[in-house]
């Protein structure tokens, strides 16, 4: 009898906990419109840092948004004249922009807004994306959309560029592993994504096929902090979910059909912001895992 009533006693309260699990889990990437449709079509480059959201091209192309937590988006920096962002990092306090327009990497100072020139190159195509790894190295990818092939970059502390790559496909996302010691190109046409070793000087050695696509496009990619890589599939409207081995885990079901690019943050590192190129919008949802390097 005893033991009846303390089933009866806690039935309740096991049913309400399965209730609140199943919730959480029900809530795990379910994508959801983080703020109006503000952006241009050149909506990219989202960074998550110290409680702020950056995209670039708010309105018009050549500027750089500030997004608050509430979605609230306001003006933040207009880049040189001639000027276009796209892919964001920051890395030791500065904000790296990739200047596809101008062929440059700029540095913006977040504190004074102050811009200056970090790197150029009159032979590269863009740069488009960029990645840093712990020792200040960038890695750039530097697509030829028109001729559908790639090149891809290294730019040094000093601001020096070295081509590691020329032949590629169109070169487009590219990332870095939790550890730092592995890379990740992509080529948005071929649908390809590669993964190369870097060396303790940073070289790059072992490229390997990582992932093929049979269809749609692709674009930005982050890794969390376990080593997935979580792409972008520009035109399929979903984020897919690589693991380390090369396995698709899942892919995330997004409200518009084009995400640019993507970026962890949020308190504990765990929301995931999207850039939506068709509905001029970031969407964002929960995930599970938080992203290798975000700073709140």
């Amino acid at each position: 009898m005893k033991n009846l009533i303390w089933l009866i006693l806690l039935g309740p309260i096991a049913c309400s906990q399965k209730n609140i699990e199943y919730k959480q889990e029900k809530d795990l990437y379910k994508s959801e419109n983080f703020t109006d449709s503000l952006f241009s079509i050149g909506i990219e480059g989202p960074c998550y840092y110290k409680g702020f959201l950056y995209v670039v091209n708010l309105h018009k192309r050549g500027n750089i948004a500030r997004v608050d937590s509430n979605g609230q988006v306001e003006l933040f920096v207009e880049l040189p004249e001639g000027s276009i962002g796209n892919g964001i990092r920051f890395f030791k306090g500065k904000m790296f922009v990739a200047d596809y327009k101008k062929h440059n990497v700029l540095i913006v100072d977040p504190d004074t807004k102050e811009i200056s020139m970090y790197a150029h190159s009159d032979f590269m195509n863009q740069p488009n994306d960029i990645t840093i790894r712990n020792s200040g190295v960038i890695f750039a990818a530097d697509p030829n959309w028109g001729k559908s092939n790639g090149k891809l970059w290294s730019i040094n502390i000093d601001g020096t560029t070295k081509l590691l790559e020329d032949r590629m496909g169109t070169t487009n996302g590219v990332e870095i592993s939790p550890d730092g010691n592995t890379l990740y190109v992509n080529e948005s046409v071929q649908r390809n994504v590669w993964r190369y070793d870097i060396t303790p000087t940073n070289e790059l050695k072992n490229k390997t096929l990582f992932y093929k696509f049979d269809d749609f496009g692709m674009d930005g990619m982050r890794v969390d902090s376990l080593g997935n890589l979580y792409i972008t599939r520009y035109g399929k409207g979903t984020i897919a979910v690589i693991s380390p081995l090369g396995k698709l885990i899942r892919e995330i079901k997004l409200i518009g059909m084009k995400p640019t690019n993507l970026s962890f943050g949020g308190k504990d590192g765990k929301k995931v912001f999207v850039t939506m190129q068709d509905t001029r919008r970031i969407e964002v949802f929960e995930n599970e895992v938080p992203g290798k390097d975000y700073v709140y």
